[in-house]
């Protein structure tokens, strides 16, 4: 088995902590919010032992990697630039790139915007979602009751006192509320999917864990919440602060679509799926995807696809990867 190995790279000005696993082709591994590189440790020995140079980097504004103050600094040209200059760092022409959750969306829009560069992509639990016409938070639900979880986090500082207030209780909450194997039971938000009760916060409606995962453990609790401590949440916060700012920056490319090989995984138990609209989106994905090759509605997984499905994951990945 390949050593997985750590290293940081310069690209597109900052300084970027990637762990990467295993010689062949490049296949960059994209987390999202409130993760890590450590969210595709299954990925990349699977990978490494299937032939390829699987990489998973802390993306801007997590881990070890560099975490600028401002907040214009996180739009998506800015996170698809650092994947970019994370190729020409590894000396790579070309790269599959996959995303999980927030990094669904860089890797969807890699693919859109440089198809030279990244020849397929595979997105996990977020589809990828065609520019609208207005300015996504003017749409996002809000109620006199409750505002949608993104709102919440558009005003600085309200998010990261929240959730820095307790970082280990932070993480198991999260991982938690967000899984497949939480008891359906009772889980519902009063307030609604994805929704903040106002006087509340965004941990508030989520219930407390009184055990782990099976697919979690107390070490990985550790590692995230050792992260978290040291860095904070304001750089993955601010991803969510360039929402309207990421639509203005991508109006030259409304209405068109990804012409690369595409592999979409989620799980049916994952809230991303019973947002609004969602499930016109997923049916008509092919549309803005053209050379979508397969959908994948894993039964009984949550958000955290690639974690809670390991196995599956690695198969659905390597089968489209070898199929290129």
């Amino acid at each position: 088995m390949a050593e997985l190995k750590h290293r940081i790279v310069d690209t597109n000005g900052i300084r970027m902590h990637i762990a990467e696993q295993g010689t062949g082709p490049l296949v960059v591994l994209c987390h999202g919010f409130p993760e890590s590189w450590y969210s595709w440790r299954h990925q990349l020995a699977a990978l490494a032992d299937a032939g390829f140079h699987a990489v998973a980097p802390d993306m801007r504004g997590y881990g070890q990697t560099d975490r600028p103050a401002e907040i214009d600094q996180y739009t998506l040209l800015h996170l698809v630039g650092d994947i970019v200059g994370l190729l020409d760092a590894l000396g790579e022409p070309s790269a599959v790139i996959a995303g999980h959750d927030w990094g669904a969306p860089v890797a969807w829009h890699a693919a859109l915007l440089r198809p030279d560069r990244f020849r397929a992509v595979v997105g996990l639990s977020v589809p990828f979602r065609p520019r609208g016409s207005v300015r996504p938070t003017t749409v996002m639900p809000r109620t006199d009751d409750a505002i949608f979880y993104q709102l919440y986090f558009q005003d600085p500082g309200v998010a990261e006192a929240e959730l820095e207030r307790d970082v280990r209780d932070t993480m198991r909450t999260v991982a938690w509320a967000g899984s497949g194997d939480r008891p359906r039971e009772g889980a519902t938000n009063p307030a609604g999917i994805g929704m903040v009760p106002k006087g509340g916060g965004f941990l508030s409606a989520m219930g407390k864990p009184e055990t782990l995962p099976p697919w979690l453990t107390e070490a990985d609790i550790d590692f995230y919440a050792g992260e978290f401590a040291r860095t904070g949440f304001r750089g993955g916060l601010n991803w969510y602060r360039n929402i309207d700012r990421n639509w203005e920056l991508l109006a030259p490319y409304a209405g068109s679509v990804i012409t690369v090989p595409a592999l979409y995984v989620a799980g049916d138990r994952d809230l991303v799926l019973a947002f609004r609209g969602m499930d016109q989106l997923i049916a008509n994905l092919a549309k803005f995807v053209p050379q979508l090759r397969k959908t994948l509605i894993l039964p009984g997984c949550g958000h955290w696809t690639q974690q809670e499905r390991r196995d599956e994951v690695n198969a659905a990945m390597l089968e489209f990867l070898k199929g290129l």
